[in-house]
């Protein structure tokens, strides 16, 4: 699909939490706009004249302000790099609510299978009051694109924020086609029923209130469309693999049918080989590398997500030098753990308790100018990407995740070729899987012996397998999978 031929289809919108621009409010009250890349900037500006306005959420008081001075209108484009954007100021205790207490706090732990079910989720008034919350939430951007969506435009809402935007967006405009893509794993229905019955029902019949929802793997599409069976009694019909275009099942219910797709989102090859190479990532390479010495390196590069299991990763290193103590000085655990969602306590006891457990394995091991963990907490793209170039074996052990594009770009990234341990659990392990080293992420042994076999593996080996790891890595980059969900939208 190219830029000429989608520039002369109806315009597209895009709906999502976060927007392409944030704002920072100096004392004096000077806005300083900064501008996001990613898959949905580039492949916006790939639509040319069809690209609509991106509808989003003020996040912070720099937001908020910049919002305010645009009143109902979109922001100055001078900010936005030319692109239609309109950030939406919605009240801060509604967009707690449903951000922090619903989005983060409910929808992401089922999804992700974070819940300690004898003691939680407990769905009491409070519970209730955020609800509410999240359906405000998720009106005020159904009544904003439909304000801003010309007649017939397409748009596509994006993410857990925003499940129940579909619907309410199709009650209001129906004339317009409407997608929504979904970047985290799906609850099976055994899990996704721990949410009370109705929320659970009319999360579902939100996103089947678009013409085509995506995911981005067929194992979460079948979940999708196993909780649609189970809880609502709609019927699925698979779409077989191996069929032209991208729809892996359709729901239908009620008289309607909803297209269910499969996008597999890849890395950035071209700019993160490039970005990996400036002057700041050499300088921070010299540093890891005047640190680690000749020794063999373990990375990984997290947010300390819950799900991202850092801790029992740190432990499976743990495991590795007990039982096989050959490592010991001979190998370094690069660790970047970048703190996430700090305003949850959760996440702060989660982002001490991986110090802790860093901490406790260089106080057993370390000895000389051996240190075992080098840990570090303070967010640093350069020196990620430095980790990158020196990785001889990479980590990415989440419980479970959408996708996990580290699994991608670090294979892409080490200038040896690296071994991957990956998760089972990772939506990457289904386009990865075949070269990597799968492991249980809840098993310490298992994951320490896969370790061992990294590091033993044969350098011919471990580059031919990274090499293939690479070229999966960037079967579709970011531009590529936002374009092919709007031509695959324009095809339901």
């Amino acid at each position: 699909m190219g830029v000429a031929e989608v520039s002369e289809a109806p315009p597209v919108l895009v709906a999502s939490n976060r927007g392409p621009v944030s704002y920072t409010l100096a004392d004096d009250g000077t806005l300083t706009a900064r501008r996001g890349g990613g898959g949905m900037v580039s492949g916006l500006s790939a639509l040319g004249s069809a690209a609509g306005t991106w509808v989003c959420a003020a996040l912070g008081p720099g937001d908020r302000e910049a919002a305010a001075r645009a009143g109902t209108g979109t922001l100055e484009t001078a900010d936005t790099g030319g692109q239609s954007v309109r950030m939406l100021d919605i009240p801060p205790d509604i967009f707690d609510a449903a951000y922090n207490g619903i989005a983060n706090s409910v929808l992401w732990f089922v999804h992700h299978l974070l819940y300690q079910t004898p003691l939680e989720p407990v769905y009491d008034s409070a519970f209730e009051s955020q609800w509410a919350g999240y359906e405000s939430y998720n009106a005020a951007f159904a009544d904003a694109l439909a304000a801003e969506a010309a007649r017939g435009a397409e748009v596509l809402v994006q993410d857990y924020h925003l499940a129940l935007v579909p619907a309410l967006l199709r009650e209001r405009r129906p004339d317009l086609r409407i997608g929504h893509f979904s970047h985290t794993p799906w609850a099976p229905p055994d899990l996704y029923r721990v949410l009370p019955d109705a929320v659970a029902r009319q999360v579902l019949r939100g996103i089947l209130g678009a013409d085509r929802a995506a995911f981005l793997t067929r194992r979460w599409a079948r979940a999708f469309a196993d909780c649609c069976a189970d809880l609502l009694g709609a019927r699925v019909r698979d779409v077989p693999e191996g069929t032209a275009g991208t729809d892996a099942f359709t729901v239908t219910l009620d008289g309607r049918t909803t297209r269910l797709g499969v996008h597999g989102l890849g890395a950035d090859g071209d700019f993160l080989r490039e970005r990996a190479h400036r002057p700041d990532a050499d300088k921070r390479l010299a540093a890891l590398r005047a640190q680690v010495g000749d020794r063999r390196t373990i990375v990984r590069v997290d947010r300390t997500e819950l799900s991202k299991n850092i801790v029992r990763g740190l432990l499976a290193y743990r495991r590795l030098l007990t039982e096989h103590p050959q490592w010991q000085g001979r190998v370094v655990h690069v660790a970047f753990a970048y703190p996430s969602r700090q305003d949850l306590e959760i996440y702060r006891a989660y982002t001490a308790e991986v110090s802790r457990v860093a901490e406790g394995i260089n106080a057993e091991f370390a000895r000389g100018d051996w240190t075992p963990v080098v840990l570090h907490v303070k967010d640093d793209f350069a020196r990620s990407l430095a980790a990158y170039r020196m990785a001889d074996v990479a980590l990415v052990n989440p419980i479970r995740d959408g996708m996990n594009l580290v699994a991608k770009e670090i294979p892409l990234i080490s200038e040896q070729g690296c071994a991957l341990v990956l998760s089972r659990e990772a939506g990457a392990a289904a386009e990865l899987g075949d070269d990597a080293l799968l492991v249980n992420p809840y098993d310490i042994a298992g994951t320490a012996e896969a370790l061992h076999r990294a590091l033993t593996m044969p350098a011919d080996e471990r580059r031919a397998r990274a090499g293939r790891l690479a070229e999966a890595a960037t079967a579709l980059t970011p531009r590529d999978w936002f374009l092919a969900q709007v031509e695959a939208l324009r095809g339901s």
